[in-house]
């Protein structure tokens, strides 16, 4: 599957055409509202993206604080205190606005498009047969 070349997906496409579509969008669908319950119930997509190393919505903020303690001039040393700055969750505040959360899904579902094709590619053919064993199309794969 990995070398699926042109000649080879407009077969796969003149074959199972309808099929294919309908199982690709039925793929796409499922993958939106996963996404869109999870933004909704506050899952950090960025972070999540972060591990899994796909581009997109995240940046790398390098955390380079001073040495708590510095020298007093006459040698001891001073505490100093340092507060960090709580870092932003950009998916929390697209999901509070007005279709954030929803445009958002769509962002991610766009993001996963590679990983959506193969599990197409993988799903048609068993459909199409069930399809046609039912008799609910009329080509027999």
């Amino acid at each position: 599957m990995a070398a699926f070349s042109g000649s080879r997906f407009k077969e796969f496409l003149k074959k199972y055409g309808k099929v294919a579509l309908g199982v690709h969008f039925s793929v796409s669908a499922a993958s939106i509202t996963g996404l869109y319950v999870a933004i909704k119930n506050n899952v950090d997509v960025e972070s999540l993206f972060d591990k899994l190393h796909l581009p997109g919505l995240s940046k790398d903020e390098k955390n380079q604080n001073p040495s708590p303690q510095s020298p007093n001039p006459d040698g001891s040393l001073k505490e100093e205190v340092v507060i960090e700055k709580k870092q932003r969750n950009r998916t929390a505040e697209l999901a509070a606005s007005t279709g954030g959360a929803l445009a958002l899904a769509v962002i991610c579902n766009k993001a996963l498009f590679p990983v959506r094709v193969p599990i197409t590619i993988a799903l048609t053919p068993p459909i199409a047969r069930f399809l046609a064993r039912r008799r609910i199309i009329k080509n027999s794969v």
